[in-house]
């Protein structure tokens, strides 16, 4: 009876080890030499757009539609760090500052930059940004409602964050294992912007319309004063229910000189290229996520800003990375 029993220990104990080698081999496995960390997302379809019940949403979030996606990818199990970025370009504009804290003050730009110079190191990864409903299919990891969790346990917000980010990871993950990706900072996402995008959307693997379409940019803030988006003023889109009525005046083009802030956050930089046609912007990336300096509703999983070009560099605005394998010629 001893010796089975001890042999039963010992099969259990072996086994238990082989099981944790292959959890840390499989962590390994989904980790680059940036020290990026990775979470494998399987193929699925859900529901995109305004949840069902959801009061705040905007017009560009209807109408709700089911996408499939075809194929698995790896999204960052947290937001791009500084320490991360500054491995990579050897230098860190975050304004912020802190190694394990969310890199911001970047624009599109540069982190199609970033991407491109892990891309040329060649390790079997092609790196990129997710698409806009790759990204909300990982934010709501199975969910269905406006937040993919009780929003004061997974998301750093005006009403938590003592008016700046904080180190990733800190909050509760959501169900499929990714960190902030409701709040701390707002994401870059590859697809341009059209407001009626939704209505054509294909139903199988969308990347946005070509070129961008045409429509009022989403949430940011009005100009100056408290607003919303942030307490240091701020130069971004028209919150919700429509543009300001307090006679401040168009919010779409760039920032005077040493303006504090624009769409959210300390100051940053923008460019020339946030375009106005007809008095509406056109032809302008989208952002994902919701921020630290973001009222509540908006880090909604739905909720969509596009209010500028792929200069702008902001406090609240970072990124999170995609990759997939390579595909072998």
């Amino acid at each position: 009876m001893k010796r089975i029993l001890i042999a039963a220990l010992t099969f259990g104990a072996c086994g238990l080890l082989a099981q944790n080698q292959i959890i840390q081999q499989k962590s390994a496995e989904l980790k680059n030499d940036a020290g990026i960390e990775f979470v494998q997302i399987q193929p699925g379809q859900f529901m995109m757009g305004c949840s069902v019940g959801d009061i705040d949403c905007n017009a560009d979030e209807r109408p709700i539609h089911q996408v499939q996606l075809s194929k698995p990818y790896q999204i960052g199990k947290y937001e791009l760090t500084q320490a991360q970025w500054q491995s990579v370009m050897g230098s860190n504009p975050s304004t912020i500052k802190g190694d394990d804290r969310p890199v911001e003050t970047v624009s599109k730009d540069e982190a199609h930059e970033f991407l491109n110079r892990l891309n040329a190191r060649n390790d079997g990864y092609h790196y990129r940004l997710p698409t806009e409903a790759e990204w909300e299919y990982a934010a709501r990891a199975g969910s269905a409602t406006p937040y993919a969790g009780k929003l004061d346990e997974i998301g750093w917000y005006n009403g938590n964050s003592d008016d700046e980010t904080h180190p990733v990871g800190q909050k509760k993950p959501n169900p499929w294992g990714l960190y902030d990706m409701e709040g701390n900072v707002r994401e870059w996402v590859e697809d341009m912007y059209s407001a009626n995008y939704y209505k054509t959307s294909p139903a199988v693997d969308p990347t946005g319309p070509a070129g961008g379409g045409g429509g009022r940019g989403g949430r940011g803030g009005r100009r100056g004063g408290r607003g919303f988006g942030g307490r240091r003023g701020n130069f971004g889109g028209p919150p919700p229910g429509g543009p300001p009525t307090d006679g401040t005046p168009s919010p779409n083009g760039p920032p005077p000189n040493g303006a504090r802030g624009f769409g959210g956050g300390r100051a940053g930089r923008g460019g020339p290229d946030g375009q106005r046609g007809g008095g509406l912007v056109r032809g302008l990336p989208v952002i994902r996520g919701g921020a630290w300096d973001n009222p509540a509703t908006y880090l909604r999983v739905s909720a969509r800003y596009s209010y500028y070009g792929s200069t702008l560099r902001v406090s609240d605005l970072g990124f999170r990375v995609v990759r997939e394998p390579e595909v072998k010629q």
